[in-house]
């Protein structure tokens, strides 16, 4: 078969002639030849392949230079970026959407019901029953609750420490419940930025971060690492985040269980942290609140060698405040032998 005109490509490609101009003008699907008379794009049958991959890609919103990584490369590489990129497009809709229905809410009037919460809290970090360092760091007050946990050697008690810091600020900020996704998440990027800050030539320090920002009677979480956020509501206990952790990514994918992941040799290896990567990867959900909700924050010093059922016990038993909750999982962590720094801050929502 000879070359095809730009009417019969774009017939067969499913794209258009002015598609197929602005991918040619791009770099992204140049044709075969060019009609040195008429200025005519001609193509060979054999690029039909892309050009279907390319309206695919389209369709479903990618941007060219996105288009033009993923036409590149093997089909197993490119399904893995495509479902990548959809992970990220769906997240991010999903976010735009919880901040539209927020938005309603406060235009009708519906958003100021439970605006009179606040958070009573306590917070313990221990070194542990092995270590003679602490790299954890713990804040909680009446609007932020965060926890830190830094990896362990020379400069992770200051990135820790670095990471917290950077959100204390929060605590003070004026933002509606609309403003708290984005004002968590600049927080975070600048976070990132003061851990990074810490770099030598030799070491590069990195941090865990798992934190809470409360507007009225809505909640911003954010998470990086596997420092955990848990919250006890009507007797229950929810996990609230994912570790970001190699031995994670393996469970995900079914080449591990559950069982093996407790006990692989590489489970605290983080795959997400602050001051790792080129640029931060933090989650972000939203949340209301309800009176009576407790929230624990916590490193891995606790939640690795205390069971989630004895963390639900705990949390949930009778008339327990938050400071004598918070001291009794650290006596807990370290009945259980737990050699690491254990970092934990137990939040109750209650009406002011």
């Amino acid at each position: 078969m000879g070359l095809l005109t730009i009417g019969a490509f774009a017939r067969a490609s499913g794209l258009t002639p002015k598609a197929l101009r602005l991918y040619d003008e791009s770099g992204l699907l140049p044709p075969a030849a060019v009609d040195p008379e008429s200025g005519y794009r001609l193509y060979e049958p054999a690029q039909l392949d892309r050009a279907r991959l390319i309206a695919r890609l389209r369709g479903i919103g990618m941007p060219l230079a996105a288009i033009r990584g993923v036409s590149g490369l093997d089909p197993a590489a490119a399904a893995e970026a495509v479902g990548a990129y959809w992970r990220r497009v769906s997240a991010d809709t999903a976010m735009r959407g919880r901040l539209a229905a927020l938005l309603v809410d406060d235009l009708s009037g519906r958003g100021s019901t439970m605006s009179t919460l606040t958070i009573r809290h306590a917070v313990r970090c221990a070194t542990g029953a092995v270590r003679d360092t602490n790299e954890d760091a713990v804040y909680a007050g009446d609007r932020l609750v965060a926890v830190a946990d830094g990896m362990r050697g020379p400069g992770g008690a200051a990135a820790s420490t670095a990471a917290v810091d950077a959100l204390r600020p929060l605590e003070l900020a004026e933002a509606s419940a609309t403003e708290l996704l984005a004002l968590l998440a600049d927080a975070v990027a600048g976070a990132d930025r003061a851990v990074r800050q810490g770099a030598t030539a030799e070491h590069q320090p990195v941090t865990t971060l798992t934190a809470i920002l409360r507007a009225g009677s809505r909640l911003a979480l954010v998470h990086v690492g596997d420092t955990r956020a848990y919250l006890l509501r009507g007797g229950e206990l929810a996990r609230l985040t994912q570790d970001h952790t190699y031995v994670r990514s393996l469970v995900d994918r079914g080449d591990l269980s559950h069982a093996e992941a407790a006990t692989h040799p590489q489970r605290a290896l983080l795959v997400r942290a602050l001051g790792a990567g080129e640029h931060v990867e933090a989650d972000l959900a939203l949340r209301t609140g309800l009176p009576g909700d407790r929230y624990l924050l916590c490193s891995d010093g606790l939640w690795a060698y205390v069971d989630q059922a004895v963390l639900e016990s705990t949390l949930a038993e009778p008339g327990s405040d938050p400071d004598r909750t918070a001291q009794r999982l650290v006596d807990l962590a370290y009945a259980a032998g737990a050699p690491d720094n254990v970092a934990c801050a137990v939040a109750d929502l209650v009406t002011a």
